[in-house]
């Protein structure tokens, strides 16, 4: 007969949780609100509307989860689920977003900031308007060269201001230090979260950037904007230029000029020149039809495909050989000290590449390196394109060897010893052995590290960049090099050169992601044929 539980059997378990996890978890939910709701702040003050949504979205989700009882399996998928939309989802979206606009140097604006740079650029003085003592910073951890101008200010009447791209505000007057010594005698040397330039940094940004901090503007309305008057004082002024929504044009009143949106750029309409300011607009596939049509890019791209997939292969090759070889030679058990002999071989595994790659670096040096005074040798090792070929693929050997070395050692080590001796019994001799029995055996180990492997080394950017940057260079085009791969031919546009092109760089991130996803896509396939070895 079945027993009929009682009701008292069906209620609710009394929650055991101690206290102390109950306030840690919910301090924890406050904390991420508190962080939240600081990141939702930011992002307003920036007017990305879109990162406060996605943030508001992130915070949703944390608390739907961690504040019930529920959906116990995805509170330990969540976290998860974040970092790979953050740290991979979102990145590749970003990058193949970029590689349809003209996104890089003078094309990192809106079209309306843009315009009002330009306007406040404009600005010529006006007599009997304001003088300000100025001192130029960037924010404080920035490159000198590189980072956004702030202009710090001090009014006639003794008020600090900060000025820059975004208009002008006051400036707290908390750790404010004003100099007493040449050159910032009576100009703000100190301010928190800001770094002051000094004047051969302010003309040296001047040279590298074609007059930027000269040209630089703050606006404080349409009708004005301070500049600054050398390298210590600044002045109030009125634009020459003057926009009209309704025609889209900026009229020159001074000069008599029309300009018109061209290129994203504001273009005269006799084509005597355009302003300096341009503006980040969609290209739609211009990036990829240069890649493919524009014949210098096209030829310097496939020259250095080439050359990227032969070393890829060539080091996965060698390092697997030389790595396969050293552990059948220590996997002999009449070998006496193989762990001391195995320990030993791995120290260049153990050693950081950065590191390795800068002492290689220097042992090819031409005239004072190890290699060339061991060998008597006058070898130009990195300023020929072929040596400095063969330079990066021994210093790769020496870099990969160890891990393959690692990795064949457990495969043979996981080979049964009666199958070499049932060979052994057929009559197979050693090479027989090797060549059909362990090398089937061991390539069903290795054989999707080495997949891994090559993909790795297609994109090894470390030591392509520590070892040659990509040279030697030839004197009629420097922005290709001999030993250039795609990715470092990808910084390289959208880093260095006189015109950095983030666009036209995130185009050939894209046909990388293409290229290495085939050749691996076809290496794991024809791996599935080495399963039946099994």
């Amino acid at each position: 007969m079945a027993v009929v539980p009682s009701t008292n059997e069906f209620r609710v378990r009394k929650d055991t949780t101690p206290l102390y996890a109950h306030i840690l978890k919910w301090g924890l939910l406050a904390l991420a609100t508190l962080a939240a709701l600081y990141v939702v702040q930011k992002l307003i003050a920036q007017g990305s509307w879109f990162g406060v949504v996605i943030t508001a979205f992130i915070l949703t989700c944390i608390l739907a989860v961690y504040a019930t009882r529920r959906a116990v399996p995805m509170k330990y998928l969540l976290p998860g689920l974040i970092l790979l939309v953050t740290l991979q989802i979102w990145p590749i979206v970003y990058t193949v977003a970029t590689a349809f606009t003209n996104y890089g140097q003078g094309h990192v604006l809106s079209k309306d900031e843009a315009t009002t740079q330009s306007i406040a650029q404009s600005v010529q003085q006006v007599a009997g308007s304001p003088r300000y003592k100025l001192s130029i910073a960037v924010p404080e951890g920035a490159d000198p060269m590189t980072g956004d101008l702030n202009f710090l200010l001090i009014d006639p009447d003794g008020k600090y201001l900060v000025g820059n791209k975004d208009g002008v505000k006051d400036l707290a007057t908390d750790g404010v230090a004003i100099g007493d010594k040449p050159p910032m005698t009576g100009l703000i040397a100190t301010a928190p979260g800001y770094t002051i330039l000094t004047p051969k940094q302010v003309n040296d940004r001047n040279k590298t950037n074609a007059d930027e901090v000269t040209n630089f503007a703050v606006p404080v309305s349409k009708e004005a904007g301070i500049k600054a008057l050398g390298t210590k004082q600044a002045f109030q002024g009125e634009p020459t230029l003057v926009y009209d929504a309704k025609a889209d044009t900026l009229t020159d009143a001074k000069a008599g000029k029309v300009y018109v949106p061209k290129n994203a750029y504001w273009t005269a309409e006799d084509g005597s020149g355009t302003l300096p300011t341009g503006w980040k607009q969609n290209v739609g596939f211009k990036n990829f039809k240069d890649l493919l049509t524009n014949e210098t890019i096209r030829a310097g791209f496939f020259k250095i495909f080439i050359w990227n997939v032969a070393f890829a292969a060539i080091s996965v090759l060698s390092t697997f050989f030389l790595g396969m070889l050293l552990a059948l030679l220590f996997n002999d058990d009449k070998l006496k000290g193989k762990g001391f002999y195995r320990s030993l071989l791995i120290l260049p595994y153990a050693i950081p590449g950065f590191v390795t790659s800068l002492v290689w670096a220097s042992m090819f040096n031409q005239d004072f390196g190890l290699i060339n005074s061991l060998t008597h040798l006058h070898i130009d090792w990195l300023g020929n394109a072929w040596w400095a070929k063969v330079a990066i693929l021994l210093t790769n050997l020496w870099l990969g060897f160890p891990y393959m070395f690692l990795v064949c050692t457990g495969a043979l080590q996981s080979i049964p010893g009666d199958v070499r001796e049932a060979a052994k019994i057929d009559g197979a001799s050693p090479f027989r052995t090797l060549r059909s029995i362990i090398m089937p055996l061991l390539l069903v180990a290795v054989g999707p590290l080495l997949i891994a492997s090559f993909a790795f080394n297609f994109n090894n950017f470390t030591l392509i960049y520590l070892l040659t940057k990509g040279g030697p260079f030839e004197a009629a085009d420097t922005s290709i090099g001999s030993t250039d791969l795609l990715i470092t031919y990808a910084f390289r546009l959208a880093f260095s050169g006189a015109s950095p092109n983030i666009g036209l760089a995130s185009a050939v991130c894209i046909f990388i992601f293409f290229i290495v996803a085939a050749m691996s896509y076809s290496g794991f396939a024809r791996t599935k044929s080495l399963e039946e070895v099994n």
